[in-house]
């Protein structure tokens, strides 16, 4: 513990390095600052290296450069759509877990986003616990296929 940081401050720190999501790299596309940085401290909070952008381009950039082992992809973005960004990051050899989450109910969405390879399709508003879970699971599955 550094003189900086309290108890509290480094007990946290040690929780989130044991978290359930420590060791993966979290990326988070979501245009609503509100939600994506809610998301964001949801996974750091659990032990993931997290970060978030607000658009597809951004999106598909950091796809590529910092290869996550997770996205949680909003599906209406601005300059790409959410479709078009899970068709791209998919395409990869070694594709990310694909979470996407939207206020959109319709099952043809959720019908593309499956034939585009999407890990599982979340209707907001998805209570953070339930996000988390999710990711977890998909990861594990992921590590053992």
């Amino acid at each position: 513990m550094s003189p900086q940081q309290s108890d509290g401050e480094a007990q946290a720190m040690d929780e989130a390095s044991d978290g359930r999501l420590a060791g993966y790299r979290v990326l988070v596309v979501e245009d609503d600052k509100d939600v994506r940085d809610s998301v964001v401290a949801a996974m750091i909070a659990e032990g993931a290296d997290a970060m978030g952008v607000g658009d597809g381009d951004s999106a598909i950039h950091m796809c590529a450069e910092g290869e996550p082992d997770l996205v949680v992809l909003d599906m209406m973005l601005p300059n790409r759509s959410g479709f078009l960004v899970l068709e791209k990051i998919k395409g990869y050899e070694d594709s990310p877990v694909v979470i996407m989450m939207t206020a959109n109910e319709g099952k043809r969405h959720q019908a593309y986003a499956e034939s585009q390879g999407v890990d599982d399709y979340l209707v907001k508003p998805v209570p953070l616990e339930r996000l988390i879970e999710r990711s977890v699971e998909l990861l594990k599955q992921n590590e053992e296929e």
